[in-house]
């Protein structure tokens, strides 16, 4: 008999793994503006996420690491994203820098953790929730 939940049975699954060199980067957001745009977020909404996430897999990048790679999950739910990303870096910077400010301003939850292997940083959106504030059209 399975344990899998509803929630998880009812959710897309993708994954994505590229080189850890910041030149792949681009894959990772451009894949995550795509995914975002399923769930027919904002736009901000969606910007706000793929910034989140350029930023999580910067974080994750250890460049002493050599042929190393990023593995970014993507899980998509009734109305909301799950990040997943994976990298080579032994370390992350403590909560209280400015990279931290950046990622918990823009998603709504934030997850971290270090294994053998390298750190995890896990970004959780659901629409409506969390990001910038929407500012309507025509307001300066």
């Amino acid at each position: 008999m399975s344990t899998t939940t509803a929630v998880e049975q009812a959710s897309d699954l993708v994954e994505l793994r590229v080189p850890a060199d910041p030149a792949y980067l681009t894959v990772v957001r451009t894949a995550s503006a795509g995914l975002a745009a399923r769930l027919d977020l904002t736009l901000d909404e969606i910007e706000d996420l793929r910034i989140a996430v350029d930023e999580a897999c910067t974080l994750l990048l250890d460049p002493s690491a050599g042929a190393q790679h990023l593995v970014a999950t993507f899980r998509l739910g009734d109305g909301s994203l799950e990040v997943e990303v994976r990298g080579p870096a032994r370390e992350l910077p403590e909560r209280s820098s400015f990279a931290w400010a950046v990622l918990e301003a823009l998603v709504g939850e934030v997850f971290t953790g270090t294994s053998s292997s390298g750190a995890w940083i896990v970004l959780r959106h659901s629409k409506g929730a969390g990001g910038a504030p929407d500012v309507p059209s025509g307001a300066v």
